[in-house]
């Protein structure tokens, strides 16, 4: 059987700092490598979109003025139809600033509060200080397999727990709700917040952390599971993944969490 897919990518004009236009390409190519058409949607300010006929989005980071600049158009245009879909089970990863956007405010450091879409129950004050680089966060991903209505099976549910590497630069301190469960734990870095030792926060299919780097062409790993989650949402629960050739990636990878060890 022959699969596509497509993706919105919300304001890449705005929001694509620190290399994060690498995880639209990193979906693209693992997609393309298996026969998956992936056809991948930019979203700007004043753009309509069907988001029931969208499969995965990406939201990247973006510095506070390109926040403001899309704020508005992201809780007024796109909001109503966004949140329906996240309710439906829409796979969506955010970095940075645009996960910080889908939670109730960020509260920037020079007292501006921008809302948020609330679809994520998390918040964020700005800092004076920055939290740089490198991170691991280990982290748990299970296969969701929701259904129409938002309600999660319990036959068919499968976990693993992986170690994410990625690069994080951000002032922001974000913090979590009861309705969020946490991505991972930090073991090197700084996390959401610089204070407890989380890193990162998932809501249905939404999965939202400070990683950049690119993160997905690091974590060949994340890639899979979320174009897995994207294909059973559309095709059903038997729908799978092809095997596919990740140990160059693998091996970067283990390579950089042996050298935050040390």
């Amino acid at each position: 059987m022959s699969y596509s897919l497509r993706l919105a990518h919300l304001y890449p004009s705005n929001m694509s700092i620190y290399g994060d236009r690498g995880n639209v390409i990193a979906l693209t190519q693992r997609s393309a490598w298996r026969g998956i058409e992936l056809t991948v949607t930019a979203v700007e300010p004043g753009d309509d979109v069907d988001w029931a006929s969208i499969d995965l989005a990406f939201f990247g980071g973006g510095q506070d003025s390109g926040q403001t600049l899309i704020a508005a158009d992201l809780l007024e245009r796109q909001g109503p139809g966004l949140r329906a879909a996240i309710e439906h089970g829409l796979v969506l990863l955010a970095i940075c600033g645009g996960y910080q956007l889908l939670g109730h405010y960020f509260l920037t450091h020079s007292g501006e509060r921008l809302p948020g879409l609330g679809v994520m129950d998390v918040h964020t004050v700005g800092g004076k200080q920055r939290l740089i680089g490198n991170s691991v966060v280990e982290a748990s991903l299970d296969d969701g397999r929701w259904t129409v209505d938002g309600e999660r099976p319990v036959v068919g549910r499968r976990s693993s727990v992986v170690r994410l590497v990625g690069f994080e630069n951000h002032s922001g301190r974000t913090y979590h709700g009861p309705g969020v469960r946490s991505l991972g734990r930090v073991l090197a870095g700084h996390g959401d917040n610089g204070e407890d030792g989380v890193g990162g926060a998932v809501y249905r299919n939404i999965y939202g952390c400070y990683l950049h780097g690119s993160l997905l062409p690091k974590n060949p790993q994340l890639t899979d599971h979320l174009l897995g989650l994207a294909l059973r949402r559309r095709y059903g629960p038997d729908a799978e993944l092809a095997p596919l050739d990740a140990s160059l990636e693998l091996r970067a990878q283990q390579h950089m969490i042996e050298r935050l060890a040390r």
